[in-house]
């Protein structure tokens, strides 16, 4: 079913969101630091992007994979971004966010 890999990419984009962006909240600590718990929660976020993907290709094409996973990655981002790092979500962003979902609507079209 296409929910299993829309919730596996929803879990890998969580990973990924705190592994490339986690540690700007922690900018005192040392570089390396950032850089080995930045790569050991990568590695759990790879745990399930690569079945989330393996899976989806059963039901969707890898444009359509990529495509959800770029949408999941935008929400993800947005609420790591407000609730974590305490940024305010600009009116430009959701218009781009908008344009992006536009976008999607068009690669799902038949």
């Amino acid at each position: 079913m296409a929910l299993v890999p829309i919730a596996l990419l929803t879990v890998s984009n969580i990973f990924m969101t705190f592994a490339w962006y986690g540690h700007l909240k922690f900018k005192s600590s040392p570089l390396i630091v950032a850089i080995l718990v930045s790569w050991f929660i990568a590695f759990v976020e790879y745990c399930f992007q690569v079945p989330a993907n393996r899976i989806g290709s059963y039901y969707l094409s890898t444009a359509q994979l990529k495509t959800i996973q770029e949408i999941i990655t935008l929400i993800v981002f947005a609420g790591f971004s407000i609730l974590f790092l305490k940024e305010e979500l600009k009116w430009n962003y959701l218009v781009g966010f908008f344009f992006l979902m536009v976008a999607a609507y068009f690669i799902f079209k038949k």
